[in-house]
């Protein structure tokens, strides 16, 4: 294939992978605030939705995959772009993880049922911490899609204030247990899904979770 060609389909190659890119960013967004939307009104309908969401997000990822595959076999790209093409693979990774997380808060919706009395209070501040994550997840990823490095520059701001929620939603849960106002069950459940939120910022950022960051200091 002539040099110009060649430059030309890799061109055309990145570009679609760019556009898969942004499709599962936005993709893995929706699975996870559709899932914390259910899980705040209780709403077990919304978990088809999710679990669609999920399927979708896999199938999209293998394509990416195949995608990125074929760039490489095909066209040997070197510097800039070979980054670029590993740097997918890698974030393809986390959106798909992203939608697993999704997934498991929706199963979770499905085992609380109706029968939790005082969800309203429970829930507390987990839908204002789902926004922010979700806002991290968008804001990473469109600095991604663009080449925006200026974006993301206060990133980490953003993950310690979601840091800081998750640690005042553990503490009122497990506080709430030891009162014996809260039964352990349901408890355990608003945990793991602060903990899964929790879990999607580490992914954006890079940065260990507060305990783990704690634990690693003590033991140096």
């Amino acid at each position: 294939m002539p040099e110009q060609a060649e430059r030309k389909a890799l061109a055309k190659g990145l570009q679609s992978l760019n556009e898969n890119m942004a499709t599962l960013a936005q993709l893995s967004e929706l699975a996870i605030r559709k899932a914390v939307d259910g899980l705040g009104r209780l709403d077990p309908s919304v978990a088809d939705e999710v679990f669609t969401l999920d399927e979708e997000i896999y199938a999209l990822q293998i394509e990416i995959e195949n995608t990125c595959g074929d760039l490489i076999a095909l066209h040997a790209p070197v510097a800039r772009d070979l980054r670029t093409i590993t740097t997918s693979l890698k974030i393809t990774t986390d959106l798909d993880r992203i939608g697993r997380y999704a997934k498991d808060i929706a199963e979770l919706t499905l085992q609380f049922g109706a029968r939790e009395p005082n969800h309203r209070r429970n829930v507390g501040s987990i839908p204002r911490m789902a926004e922010m994550t979700i806002h991290m997840v968008d804001t990473a990823a469109r600095a991604f899609v663009a080449r925006d490095a200026e974006s993301v520059r206060h990133i980490q701001q953003d993950d310690d204030s979601v840091d800081h929620l998750h640690d005042e939603i553990f503490d009122e849960i497990v506080g709430r247990m030891k009162e014996g106002t809260l039964e352990i069950e349901y408890g355990a459940r608003y945990i793991l899904v602060s903990r899964y939120l929790e879990r999607i910022v580490y992914m954006v950022t890079g940065e260990s979770p507060p305990r783990i960051r704690a634990a690693a200091r003590a033991k140096g």
